[in-house]
């Protein structure tokens, strides 16, 4: 059963726009209206396609690059966890700078 008509859209269309329009319908065997709703659907399904496929790229985009750097904390803790082993003579940390306490 098809779905009944209540909606409505009204659109001012340039003249040549709606020869066009009405050329395509009658190619395809519909009135304007229809022609206009099923290519509006088809506009609005292939629009929310492609925002539906966007996002997670979108999401990757934003999200925060790299790991955050290693608190001193965190540093002395990998010390302790070698058995004091530290990387070098100087307490170096993972980020690179050197603590001196």
């Amino acid at each position: 059963m098809a779905q009944q008509r209540t909606a409505r859209i009204e659109a001012r269309i340039a003249p040549e726009a709606m020869a066009v329009v009405k050329r395509a319908a009658e190619i395809q065997g519909r009135s304007v209206s229809d022609f206009v709703v099923a290519a509006a659907q088809e506009a609005a399904h292939r629009t929310i396609e492609e925002t539906s496929l966007i996002r997670p790229t979108e999401a990757i985009r934003t999200a925060p690059q790299g790991l955050p750097r290693p608190t001193r904390a965190a540093d002395h803790e990998l010390i302790r966890r070698r058995g004091g082993r530290g990387p070098g003579a100087a307490d170096w940390s993972l980020s690179g700078s050197l603590h001196r306490d």
